[in-house]
């Protein structure tokens, strides 16, 4: 069963993705990020501006198969599986089609109220498809 995980009321969502995608990459996941296209391009350009000793590799979904197979991270508009690819990050609106061959989901949600109405959506489609849920919460774990 797919375990989704919810990331709440994150200040700043793009480099927010960076950093959770550098450290899932770092403990040996291969992730796949889907989104609007704007959304990936501002991941895409956020990764490269990594500094050089955390460099994430990634790729867009209609690079080479070559850049495919070695890329950590592969941005796509569609959800599809990808090959060793364990984990979901959604950054779109809606639950993708096809997330439950992902061992993992990560919702990221910002203190934006349309993102925290479709999380909330989401959530109720996970919890219905019965997925394990997990909720952290930003703003709790402030002092």
């Amino acid at each position: 069963m797919t375990a989704v995980a919810f990331h709440f009321n994150v200040s700043d969502r793009l480099n927010y993705v960076c950093r959770l995608l550098r450290k899932a990459v770092a403990s040996g996941s291969r992730i796949v990020v889907t989104g609007s296209t704007a959304d990936l391009v501002a991941v895409d350009v956020a990764l490269w501006a990594v500094s050089p000793t955390d460099f994430v590799t990634h790729c867009l979904q209609d690079a080479s198969a070559t850049a495919l197979a070695v890329s950590s991270v592969v941005l796509v508009e569609d959800c599809r599986p990808h090959a060793d690819c364990n984990v979901l990050l959604n950054l779109g609106a809606n639950v993708p089609a096809g997330f439950d061959v992902f061992e993992r989901v990560i919702e990221v949600v910002s203190h934006d109220e349309d993102e925290r109405r479709l999380a909330r959506a989401k959530w109720r489609f996970y919890a219905q498809a019965g997925c394990p849920l997990t909720q952290y919460d930003l703003q709790k774990a402030k002092p």
